[in-house]
C-alpha cells in the first residue's frame, strides 16, 4: 500500500482547523476575551501540527498494528 506524505498533512491539517476552533471557543468562554482566546489558538496550532504530523510518521514507518500485508 503507497500512502502520499501529502495525505498525512491534509489529514493534519483538517483535524487541526476542529480542534483549534474548539481550542479558541474554550478559551474566550474561560477568559471572555477573543484576544487571548486567538493567541491560546495561534499557538496551539503551530505546536500541535507539527507533533501530529510527527505521530502520524511514526505510526507509517514503524508501527504496523492493524495493517495487512497482501
Amino acid at each position: 500500500m503507497a500512502i502520499e506524505r501529502r495525505r498525512h498533512i491534509a489529514k493534519a491539517i483538517t483535524w487541526r482547523v476542529i480542534a483549534t476552533l474548539t481550542t479558541i471557543l474554550l478559551a474566550w468562554l474561560f477568559t471572555n476575551d477573543i484576544d487571548i482566546a486567538l493567541k491560546f489558538g495561534i499557538v496551539e496550532v503551530i505546536i500541535k501540527l507539527t507533533a501530529y504530523y510527527f505521530h502520524e510518521r511514526v505510526w507509517y514507518k514503524w508501527i504496523k498494528y492493524g495493517v495487512k500485508k497482501g
